[in-house]
């Protein structure tokens, strides 16, 4: 009988414990415990601000790559800033792809760091350069305009570091800032007098005058000044320069040792240095009856 007493009493007394309160007792959460289940914890998310904090941010040299871009400097803050709202920085090895002619076109870019090689591939298989996109320079919003693939291909030209902006975030802010397509209606209109000048360059300068405005150009771009001399920083094999001037690498050699002899450059290995830039502009600007054969 006090046994029978005693097994009532503890049933009793467990009974009154609460599920909750058990389930603690025990070490289980609720859920375990067969009452309703609890939401499952969430690790917690980084704030607007936070997540700016953690994104890739440009240094120094390459924010002032950008903003002293002449393209660039030209728009109004409210513009410059909502470009560089919706950017991503991405950063590219030496030789890394961006754009393969014919694929379809998914973003818009500035030149931060580096450069960005612009070329293509020509019948026979072989590589050639057409130009390079400097720092400062904004690229890629032509294929976005009129909604076909990339005429050309394009590759990181040493280590180079990209501001991005996503096809979708480029036409937001084409509806959300007129003044956009103005300023880029601008640059597409100057890069086009360029095209013509270089065809009509190409048909009516000599190669000397051709190669000695494309080292000035060189120089301006990437040139680092060391006293007197301005070494060009980007890394340029003769082929390339040559591709760049349509001639062949071997006339482009004989005009770059014909400068280094006047004292007007130094040819270095994938350097070129200008020891007087006078000397190549009056060649660049001035008339030169010296013919191309």
């Amino acid at each position: 009988m006090f046994r029978g007493t005693l097994a009532r009493t503890l049933r009793s007394a467990a009974g009154s414990l609460s599920r909750p309160a058990r389930a603690r007792a025990s070490g289980r959460g609720v859920a375990e415990s067969g009452g309703p289940e609890a939401p499952a914890r969430r690790p917690p998310t980084l704030s607007l601000k936070r997540q700016a904090m953690t994104t890739p941010l440009l240094s120094i040299d390459e924010k002032h790559n950008i903003e002293s871009g002449a393209w660039f400097s030209s728009l109004s803050d409210n513009l410059r800033g909502a470009i560089l709202a919706v950017a991503s920085v991405r950063r590219l090895a030496d030789g890394s792809p961006l754009a393969a002619r014919g694929a379809p076109a998914e973003e818009w870019c500035g030149v931060a760091r580096g450069a960005v090689r612009i070329g293509t591939v020509s019948l026979s298989g072989k590589q050639v350069t057409l130009t390079y996109a400097e720092p400062g320079t904004w690229f890629g919003a032509l294929a976005l305009f009129d909604g076909l693939p990339r005429t050309h291909d394009a590759n990181a030209h040493g280590p180079t570091t990209l501001l991005v902006v996503r096809k979708a975030d480029f036409h937001a802010l084409l509806a959300q800032h007129v003044e956009l397509y103005d300023a880029l209606l601008r640059l597409n209109c100057r890069r086009l007098r360029l095209m013509f000048d270089q065809f009509e360059e190409l048909n009516t300068r000599p190669l000397r005058a051709r190669l000695a405005r494309q080292v000035l150009l060189l120089a301006k771009a990437y040139g680092i000044v060391h006293g007197a001399e301005i070494r060009i920083g980007l890394a340029l094999a003769q082929e390339d320069l040559a591709q760049m001037l349509g001639a062949s690498r071997q006339r482009v050699n004989q005009e770059l040792k014909q400068f280094e002899r006047e004292g007007a450059l130094r040819v270095e290995p994938a350097r070129l240095v200008v020891l007087s830039r006078p000397q190549l502009l009056a060649v660049a600007q001035g008339p030169d009856r010296h013919r191309d054969e």
